[in-house]
């Protein structure tokens, strides 16, 4: 626990004495505090069943920034998600590039709170002896703050899924897009996967952004430069400094604004960006 997430704690700790003990009685289907649609409700819906979890728990995690986004502690925090929001215009083409679910997903799970590496999503997980997640919402929890956007190679179909290959890493995915995109071999996409619940009953991965995918620009040129920003993260190995680079960028900001620069067109169930990062040369929008 971080010192961000250890003065939230103790606030809401001190605060716990008006919060309900047992859970409201209610109708099925009924919404729960903040709005938020039960997992059963967004199966009906016709969600995955594992997307369903995801999305269901971003939306708890949603409804808790809510509330804790009022306090001294969060007041950095919600400043910095304050200034993106108005900066990038998060609702998707044509507004912006920058959809609500990849938005949202890097202001809850990879935004360092000020010069911490706490994230929002740290401060919940590490307060859940307040607020009371069962088990299965607590682990979805931690398999979210653990994840982050990453560079892959489509190298083909399983059935409705789709394989990604990351770069650098060269590990191998069976995913499930939510978008309904399928793309085609040889793609690269820009994504955040997250992995399995039940691995017993279900091994595929949840694409829980729309993919954007990288046109005008190949593998090698990922790799390249992947590896030259490489020499710039911190971590023992090439593993953890992807990991760094990719959650949590050179800076805050730094994966936001190149999608808002290399966006290039839409359609509905994808987004497509050219360029690289570090050559602004080939940012269509630099």
């Amino acid at each position: 626990m971080g010192e961000n997430a250890n003065n939230l704690h103790r606030k809401l700790a001190s605060m716990a004495h008006n919060l309900p003990t047992k859970e409201p009685k209610r109708r099925p289907g009924e919404l729960l505090p903040g709005g938020v649609k039960d997992i059963p409700t967004l199966i009906k819906e016709g969600l995955d069943p594992i997307h369903a979890v995801y999305v269901f728990m971003q939306n708890l995690t949603s409804h808790f920034a809510e509330g804790v986004s009022q306090l001294p502690e969060m007041k950095t925090w919600a400043r910095a998600v304050g200034k993106a929001e108005d900066e990038y215009m998060p609702s998707g083409p044509p507004m912006s590039p920058l959809t609500g679910s990849y938005f949202w997903m890097w202001a809850f799970y990879d935004l360092g709170i000020g010069k911490s590496t706490d994230t929002l999503a740290q401060c919940q997980i590490a307060s859940n002896d307040v607020i009371m997640m069962n088990s299965h919402q607590l682990d979805a929890a931690k398999k979210m703050e653990r994840s982050r956007m990453g560079i892959y190679e489509h190298i083909g179909r399983d059935g409705p899924h789709i394989r990604p290959k990351e770069l650098i890493t060269n590990d191998n995915f069976t995913c499930h897009c939510p978008t309904g995109y399928v793309g085609k071999k040889g793609e690269l996409w820009y994504v955040r996967l997250l992995p399995p619940l039940e691995p017993e009953h279900a091994i595929y991965w949840v694409a829980m952004t729309t993919p954007y995918i990288l046109i005008d620009t190949s593998k090698t040129d990922w790799v390249t430069f992947l590896k030259r920003t490489l020499l710039h993260c911190d971590g023992s190995n090439d593993r953890t400094r992807l990991h760094n680079l990719l959650k949590c960028g050179l800076e805050p900001d730094y994966w936001n604004e190149f999608v808002f620069q290399a966006y290039h067109h839409h359609q509905q169930d994808a987004i497509f960006l050219a360029g690289i990062p570090d050559l602004k040369s080939s940012l269509p929008h630099a």
